[in-house]
């Protein structure tokens, strides 16, 4: 699929076909583009874990307790380090901006293999931290569902470009 194409495909998704698995090519083509995502100085101060356990899933919902995130097959959690992340000038960390690009990448291969997904980060991290059983220096930063979408994408309505970049020559 051409890399414009993906970008336009890709959507947030609240409902999940249960019953259609996912391929191991699929996870595998999924893994890899997180894998060359870029971060600070190459640090990667990330690790994503994909859970399919039933009970684990249902301790995650408990954390975001919307019936659909339960629908998918897979949930996709993914955590920061913050003792290995490169820091800004200022000395604050660059954890959640190096996460956040991995987490795009993801995302967007989940889209370029026909996967729908829904970036959440509407939880307690500390209750979620503990459901994972991540300790400090690591913390779960985002969550998505992962599966087949049961509904088409809807339309999306994009602010002008003039209204989001200014160019200065």
């Amino acid at each position: 699929m051409d890399f414009y194409e993906v970008l336009k495909k890709r959507r947030s998704f609240r409902g999940f076909d249960p019953d259609k698995a996912i391929s191991k090519d699929s996870l595998q083509r999924i893994m890899q583009a997180v894998q060359c995502a870029p971060s600070a100085c190459n640090r990667q101060p990330w690790r994503f874990e994909i859970v399919f356990n039933s009970k684990l899933r249902s301790r995650i919902g408990a954390c975001y307790p919307k019936p659909w995130l339960l629908e998918a097959p897979a949930i996709v959690v993914a955590m920061a380090d913050y003792s290995s992340c490169w820091n800004r000038l200022e000395g604050t960390p660059a954890a959640e901006i190096d996460l956040g690009i991995a987490m795009e990448h993801l995302v967007l291969a989940a889209a370029a293999e026909n996967l729908g997904t829904c970036w959440i980060c509407a939880f307690e991290k500390a209750k979620m931290n503990q459901v994972m059983q991540v300790q400090a220096p690591w913390s779960v930063e985002a969550i998505t569902p992962l599966g087949y979408a049961n509904q088409p994408p809807r339309e999306l309505q994009y602010k002008a470009l003039d209204a989001i970049f200014k160019v200065t020559e």
